[in-house]
């Protein structure tokens, strides 16, 4: 089985994943990473492709990641909104929701120039993260298998939390 992060942009998915993995000497995965490893920056795909051929890049990686076990894998914000990608997931995987406030993202993505969801548009990083929030948050209650609130703990905290709460062994 495989452990999923999912959330918001800022919530933590790379850091925890890192450190679960660290604990559980288990293989740590970020779809993002590997999506420019392969295709470049991802800035870069919106610009040229759009949103909708990023997003299929996203299937096609979750497809090739789930024909493997034991991993922990990060996800992009916007990869669970599509419910291929939840069909594909929860075949061979647990899904985590972080969820953080608008107070801590804002805090976490406010210097981050390379989000294309955040900067090409005229709304401030605030009423976009807002925005974002108001749509994603209920898919991501959907389809989480369990819920961790990240705010004002430590990653190493969270990943313990998760550990325990999924029942693995350190």
């Amino acid at each position: 089985m495989n452990l999923i992060l999912c959330g918001m942009m800022g919530s933590g998915k790379t850091t925890v994943g890192i450190r679960i993995a660290e604990i559980l000497g288990r293989s740590w995965y970020d779809t993002d990473s590997i999506i420019v490893e392969k295709h470049g920056k991802i800035s870069d795909i919106f610009e040229r492709f759009g949103e909708t051929h990023f997003r299929s890049l996203e299937t096609e990686t979750v497809r090739s990641l789930m024909e493997k076990d034991g991993l922990i894998i990060s996800t992009g914000g916007g990869l669970v909104l599509k419910e291929e990608n939840n069909v594909l997931l929860r075949k061979n995987g647990k899904i985590i929701f972080l969820r953080a406030t608008l107070e801590t993202l804002a805090k976490r993505l406010n210097a981050d120039g390379e989000r294309p969801l955040l900067h090409n548009t005229a709304e401030s990083l605030y009423e976009r993260l807002a925005r974002l929030i108001k749509e994603r948050t209920p898919i991501y209650e959907k389809v989480a298998d369990y819920i961790v609130d990240v705010d004002g703990k430590a990653p190493e905290t969270i990943a313990r939390e998760i550990i325990t709460v999924m029942s693995f062994k350190d």
